[in-house]
């Protein structure tokens, strides 16, 4: 019989990863590969690593948006993730750097530090994850409980401090409420997102950037608006809210515990996805470089290539993004002879 607990009130048996079984999905370039690898792979559970995340709902259908075929509109759902995100990244040793709430998917790029929670004491420990999963009975004398009962089992916080750094655990805390929420609103049961959610390892610092940049601009790849200002529920949104203070200062994370600046200032990343967006614009004209800002040549030798950077997050790269020697690193170590990207990798790498 399975066992309730208390702390997130789930069943044991989601922690057992035999039950994550791979899902099936029609081709596409972002889920076309031959099997499921254990993340493991990938993530590792002490050292630091920037990723950028994807979350799918079931069967892609639109239950975070406008269904086109039923005209229900779950478009509120999508401030539910906002929220949470926010309250997750501000528990765990993460860094936001960007996110896109779709109306089918949910996009993240997240540093985390699986060190960072073994500085804190244990009653941080305890009330981060209390936050997390609060009691059913919504008191401060409840939460105080639970947070004791915590504080007296070593043993249950030293699991919690080991979660509170893993990009396994952020995802799970970051859906499973959003789940719990949708199916009852709907008054149904069963799953809400996928799975699996897909990560890519982020190598270097071009390559977070790039994969902010693709981020940002979902919404407007996928047609929903041709500009930044109504790109609701991205990053990029909540970033032209800044102050002109921080749109001169470095680029720090719209949400979490850690602060991990960028080399490049807010107004010149607004300025970076403004211009990159442009470019994939049907209607646009002229030549690609004329009017890139100053920075790009900071981050890439052409336009250019840039373009085919940015792109490659979601239509090149698969597991790793990086230089070549990044991608031939961890293909060795992951014990493979090849890794996806190795191809655009070395297309980036060439003199322009």
């Amino acid at each position: 019989t399975a066992r309730i607990n208390k702390d997130t009130h789930e069943s044991d048996l989601s922690d057992n990863k035999a039950l994550h079984f791979p899902t099936v999905t029609t081709p596409c370039t972002w889920h076309a590969v031959d099997m499921t690898q254990a993340r493991s792979q990938l993530v590792s559970a002490d050292t630091p690593g920037t990723y950028h995340c994807v979350q799918r709902c079931v069967r892609r259908a639109f239950l975070c948006g406008v269904d086109r075929y039923s005209g229900q509109d779950f478009e509120h759902r999508k401030a539910w993730v906002e929220q949470r995100l926010a309250l997750v990244a501000g528990c765990f040793a993460a860094a936001v750097h960007a996110y896109a709430v779709m109306s089918n998917h949910l996009h993240v790029v997240v540093h985390l530090d699986p060190g960072a929670p073994l500085t804190w004491t244990d009653s941080e420990v305890a009330e981060r994850w209390v936050r997390l999963y609060p009691p059913r009975e919504s008191s401060e004398a409840a939460r105080t409980a639970q947070i004791e009962r915590l504080l007296a089992n070593p043993e249950r916080l030293a699991v919690l401090r080991q979660r509170l750094g893993s990009l396994s655990w952020l995802m799970k805390c970051l859906v499973e409420p959003i789940a719990r929420r949708a199916n009852v609103e709907d008054g149904c049961k069963g799953r809400f997102w996928e799975g699996r959610f897909k990560a890519q390892r982020l190598c270097d610092e071009r390559a977070v950037l790039a994969a902010m940049v693709y981020v940002d601009l979902n919404p407007v790849r996928a047609g929903i608006t041709e500009r930044l200002e109504t790109s609701h529920h991205t990053s990029v949104a909540a970033r032209l809210q800044s102050s002109s203070k921080e749109l001169d200062a470095r680029l720090r994370p719209v949400a979490g515990t850690l602060a991990m600046c960028l080399p490049i200032r807010t107004g010149e990343y607004l300025q970076l996805v403004a211009w990159t967006g442009r470019q994939a614009h049907p209607g646009k004209r002229g030549k690609l470089s004329e009017d890139a800002p100053e920075i790009l040549k900071r981050w890439d030798a052409s336009s250019e290539r840039w373009q085919r950077r940015v792109k490659a997050i979601g239509s090149g790269y698969w597991r790793v993004v990086g230089e070549v020697q990044d991608l031939k690193a961890w293909a060795e170590r992951i014990g493979q002879r090849w890794l996806k990207g190795l191809g655009v990798a070395a297309a980036l790498s060439r003199p322009a």
